[in-house]
């Protein structure tokens, strides 16, 4: 799992998203569904902030997703992602262990 998620940040833009998911409320408008801690960030919000299509920007949330460093929660025609830090956890501490 280790290369995948590496591998899946070795995007400029993927880095970005995950760091702006790091502070949601410091980088994104208020939503309608809830907390951005707590639900995640909606996906149109993150497509508008890094000022791509919505197709890249899910393209881009859908390799993060796969690598299992962020989750995604849905919420009717809506889907918020927040970061996964369980995941994060333990790929730093696998880094620490591999260098």
């Amino acid at each position: 799992m280790m290369v995948d998620q590496l591998k899946a940040l070795a995007s400029d833009t993927r880095l970005q998203i995950m760091a702006w998911l790091r502070a949601p409320a410091e980088h994104f408008p208020a939503q309608a569904h809830g907390d951005p801690v707590g639900i995640g960030v909606c996906v149109s919000h993150i497509q508008s902030k890094a000022g791509m299509s919505p197709s890249t920007a899910s393209t881009h949330l859908a390799i993060l997703q796969r690598a299992e460093l962020v989750q995604a929660t849905r919420i009717g025609k809506w889907t918020y992602y927040r970061r996964n830090e369980a995941a994060i956890d333990t790929l730093l501490d696998d880094i620490r262990a591999n260098l």
